[in-house]
């Protein structure tokens, strides 16, 4: 508070342009995707595939509250990485909505600093969130090892997927399945 007030001062007194910092907060993310949406989409024409992707987004939406989550815009969020990786796996299931038809979901989690903007997470770690979430495989539920740190003890068991060049992250991040 009191650099913001120093800095309000500064631009008062000296002309230097002031700008508030975003709140910043600690955050585990979670992106899902059904697999192989544009092929999907294509296949089922727009008023069906509209229909699939509000079951989707309503799933999601029915398990915010059940692990303590928040949805600011896209990614949902939560305070609680244990609790975000058992949501990632309720997510995700292999046959969305029930359709037979339906290809299967993938979740991707990553936790660390948002800033929150407008409603909106976001950050760097928006950005992994989304990368972890774009190397999943279908059905599956990838989290990068800084979740897997923080669920230590959680019961949560993971099967390791190697280091991964995340696309335009500078360094490669080692990620995990989760299996339970």
């Amino acid at each position: 508070m009191f650099a913001e007030l120093e800095s309000f001062l500064k631009e008062v007194l000296e002309g230097e342009p002031w700008e508030a910092e975003p709140d910043r907060v600690l955050a585990t993310v979670l992106f899902t995707d059904i697999v192989e949406s544009t092929a999907r989409a294509a296949e089922l024409g727009d008023r069906a595939w509209r229909r699939l992707l509000q079951q989707h987004h309503e799933t999601v939406r029915s398990q915010l509250g059940r692990f303590r989550a928040r949805r600011w815009t896209r990614p949902a969020t939560a305070s609680s990485p244990p609790s975000t990786a058992r949501r990632g796996r309720s997510t995700a299931p292999r046959d969305p909505g029930g359709d037979p038809r339906a290809r299967p979901r993938r979740a991707g989690l990553h936790s660390g600093e948002c800033e929150l903007v407008d409603g909106k997470a976001g950050g760097i770690a928006v950005h992994i969130g989304a990368r972890v979430a774009a190397m999943a495989e279908p059905g599956e539920v990838l989290v990068s090892s800084t979740v897997k740190d923080l669920v230590a003890g959680s019961g949560i068991e993971f099967e390791d997927r190697g280091q991964h060049q995340l696309k335009g992250i500078p360094e490669a991040w080692h990620l995990f399945t989760v299996v339970t």
